[in-house]
């Protein structure tokens, strides 16, 4: 196994955006792609490691770029600034995501026939988004994700398949939430689940996550729980 990785630009509008894509380059045949999407602090190692992980169990993985090329956030405050245009203008992030697909589909690498999407916190909102938008992908998965649903896609149907994992003592996405969730999917006419970890809260498999006071907490086990689940998620679709 050699896994390769490159840093891809491209733009929306004036834009620049960067990705980041690893693939095994010992396996010349066309791999199934999975895009991954970012957390509010925007794309970050943790998102590249990601794409390297996917890359060793046999997919194309492309961390993408929500934000900007470059555009981190440092602290709480510039984080929730960073996303919350893209919470007000859902048709924004919907374009941002549409595009990361387009991009990654044209990859030599990758079987344009085959992607997915996975996304952790806000990366989870634009997995979602990018399913209810009627993207051409065979899957959705959301990891301690907003589950919150935009304006423009009321009467849309979802034809991939949803993943969503979440922490049931998560305080950004309450029961409520959940079951206002699963009344959309279901009018939807989704092929959806839903994975709850009962002591998890919210970053529960976000590595370095540590701010118990305001309901961020990695969990090693639900994050164990999870990634199982997923794969055995990407298996079923892809096969």
């Amino acid at each position: 196994m050699t896994i390769l990785t490159k840093y891809i630009e491209y733009m929306d509008g004036n834009h620049l955006l960067e990705g980041f894509m690893a693939w095994d380059d010992t396996v010349k045949i066309k791999k199934p792609g999975i895009l991954v999407g970012h957390a509010w602090a925007g794309r970050s190692e943790f998102e590249c490691k990601k794409a390297i992980e996917l890359a060793a169990i046999g997919y194309v993985g492309f961390a993408f770029d929500i934000y900007g090329k470059g555009t981190r956030g440092k602290n709480r405050t510039e984080n929730a600034a960073l996303m919350k245009p893209f919470l007000i203008n859902r048709e924004l992030l919907q374009r941002r995501v549409l595009l990361a697909l387009d991009v990654l589909s044209a990859q030599a690498q990758v079987d344009s026939n085959k992607m997915a999407t996975i996304g952790y916190c806000f990366g989870g909102l634009a997995s979602l988004d990018m399913a209810r938008c009627g993207a051409d992908i065979l899957g959705a998965v959301s990891l301690h994700g907003n589950l919150s649903s935009p304006s423009n896609t009321n009467g849309n149907k979802i034809n991939a398949k949803i993943l969503v994992l979440h922490g049931w003592k998560d305080p950004t996405v309450l029961p409520e939430d959940v079951v206002s969730f699963a009344k959309e999917m279901s009018a939807m006419s989704a092929d959806w689940q839903l994975h709850t970890f009962g002591d998890a809260v919210h970053g529960f498999a976000k590595t370095g996550t540590n701010d118990p006071d305001n309901g961020m907490l990695y969990d090693e086990t639900s994050d164990q729980r999870s990634w199982n689940s997923m794969r055995l998620f990407l298996t079923e679709i892809f096969s």
